[in-house]
């Protein structure tokens, strides 16, 4: 408790321009559970290959106007999923509504998102640090939704050998960073072995970027 400012709203600061809202997504639970099974039945999840050759740990998926994908080609948005094709699926109105709320409840008003990424991690999963830049217009937050078993969230500097705070996140737990801390590095330490009673063995993330 002693790396965070605690706030009247019960937003915790974690630096300038970042926050965690603790269980923040609890009340949308079960819309939120209905809604990512009907994306993953339409955009299956997919373990997608870095632009250097190796497959990521997490495996993932998107809905909204756009959706982020990395191959041999790069990391980037595209407006079509690559195995169909086809459009991405319609960002239901349960994220649209959660990602908007929060973005707001931290700060950053109007936030309406066109991408969402929808990433599993099953136990021993990661992401390395990284910063999320593939997007247009970094004035818009990031705003990242943890629903499943506990997380370790590292959020660090601007680069990506600075210090990081960890943190841990729990089901329902929403991290919102913009502003001056927009572009710092951040990411998830392999996942620990646990059941959760609604996702099971795993852990699914919610970001919601404006990419275009």
């Amino acid at each position: 408790m002693d790396l965070f400012e605690k706030l009247q709203s019960g937003k915790r600061k974690i630096v300038k321009d970042a926050y965690l809202l603790p269980e923040f997504a609890l009340p949308n639970q079960d819309d939120l559970l209905v809604d990512i099974r009907k994306v993953i039945a339409t955009v299956p999840l997919r373990q997608m290959v870095t632009p250097g050759g190796f497959k990521m740990s997490v495996a993932m998926t998107n809905c909204g106007n756009l959706g982020w994908v990395s191959d041999r080609k790069g990391y980037r948005y595209v407006e079509y999923d690559p195995l169909n094709e086809k459009p991405w699926p319609m960002m239901p109105a349960s994220f649209l509504q959660l990602a908007n709320v929060a973005a707001s409840n931290a700060g950053f008003n109007n936030f309406v998102p066109d991408a969402c990424l929808v990433n599993q991690y099953a136990v021993g999963a990661r992401m390395n640090l990284h910063q999320d830049k593939n997007e247009l217009d970094y004035t818009w937050p990031i705003v990242s939704v943890s629903l499943g078993l506990p997380a370790m969230f590292q959020f660090g500097g601007f680069k990506r050998v600075d210090k990081v705070i960890k943190i841990q996140l729990n089901h329902g737990d929403v991290v919102v960073w913009g502003g001056e801390s927009r572009l710092r590095f951040h990411g998830i330490l392999p996942l620990k072995a646990g059941v959760h009673q609604l996702f099971g063995e795993s852990r699914i993330n919610l970001t919601f970027r404006k990419a275009g």
